[in-house]
C-alpha cells in the first residue's frame, strides 16, 4: 500500500511538469494568455510551431505510460496501475507548478489506454475502439473535442461489456470524469459573460470551450484583468 501511495504522488508530480509552458516561455510566449489559453501540446502547436507541439505531445503521451510501466514492474495489479496513471493525468490537468492551470490530459490518457492491455491480461478492444472513435470522428468533424469525449465514455462501457475487473471499469470511468471535470471547471473567458450558465456548461462539455465557434475561440485575444482601483 505504501508503495502504491508513493507512486501516486510521484505520478502526480511527473504529470505536473509543465513542458508546454516551459517550451513556450523559451519563445517568449505565455500559453495561458494565447490561443485557447490551455497549457498543452495543442495550444503550443498553434502558437509556436508544429514541431515543438509534436515533441511536447510525445512527452505528455509517455508521462502516464511511464508511470503505469513502473507500477506494473513493482507488481501492482491493473486497477492500481490505472490509478497511478490517472494521477499523471490529474497532474497534467491541475499542475502544482502552475497554480493548477494545466492542459486537458488527452495525450497522457492515450498513453495509459495503449499500454494497459499490453502489460496486463486485459482485452485490447476497449483501447482499439476508443482510439478508433478519436481517429474516425476527428476526420469527420475536424475537431477532437467530441471524439475525445466519446472515446473516454466508451472505455468504461466496453470494459464493462467485456466483463473486466470492477477496479478497471471504475478506473476508466474515473478517467472520463476527470476529462469532464476539467472541461466544466475551466477558467471562464471574456466571451462567457454573455452566455447563460446552462449554455456555457453545455459548450464546455461537448466542445471543450466556452463558445461553439472554434475558429473564434482558438484565435481570440487575451484580455488582461483590470487592476483594482486603490
Amino acid at each position: 500500500m505504501t508503495t502504491w501511495i508513493v507512486l501516486i504522488i510521484c505520478s502526480y508530480i511527473v504529470g505536473s511538469i509543465p513542458s508546454s509552458y516551459l517550451v513556450a516561455r523559451s519563445r517568449g510566449i505565455d500559453l495561458r494568455k494565447h490561443g485557447t489559453q490551455q497549457v498543452g501540446g495543442g495550444n503550443l502547436w498553434r502558437t509556436t510551431s508544429r514541431t515543438l507541439g509534436l515533441i511536447v505531445g510525445i512527452f505528455d503521451f509517455f508521462k502516464g505510460m511511464l508511470m503505469v510501466l513502473i507500477a506494473w514492474r513493482l507488481g501492482l495489479d491493473a486497477g492500481q496501475q490505472l490509478v497511478v496513471g490517472l494521477a499523471a493525468v490529474v497532474g497534467h490537468n491541475w499542475p502544482v507548478f502552475l497554480r493548477f492551470h494545466g492542459g486537458r490530459g488527452a495525450a497522457t490518457s492515450l498513453g495509459i489506454v495503449i499500454i494497459m492491455p499490453v502489460l496486463n491480461d486485459l482485452s485490447p478492444w476497449p483501447s482499439v475502439i476508443g482510439i478508433g472513435i478519436v481517429v474516425f470522428v476527428t476526420l469527420i468533424l475536424r475537431s477532437s473535442a467530441l471524439p475525445v469525449l466519446f472515446a473516454a465514455a466508451s472505455m468504461s462501457l466496453t470494459t464493462w461489456i467485456l466483463n473486466e475487473k470492477l477496479a478497471v471499469i471504475l478506473a476508466y470511468l474515473a478517467m472520463f470524469l476527470i476529462i469532464v471535470l476539467k472541461r466544466l471547471t475551466a477558467q471562464a473567458a471574456t466571451e462567457a459573460r454573455s452566455i447563460g450558465m446552462g449554455h456555457l456548461l453545455l459548450n464546455r462539455f461537448l466542445f471543450d470551450r466556452d463558445i461553439s465557434d472554434r475558429t473564434t475561440w482558438v484565435h481570440r485575444k487575451h484580455v488582461p484583468k483590470k487592476e483594482k482601483k486603490e
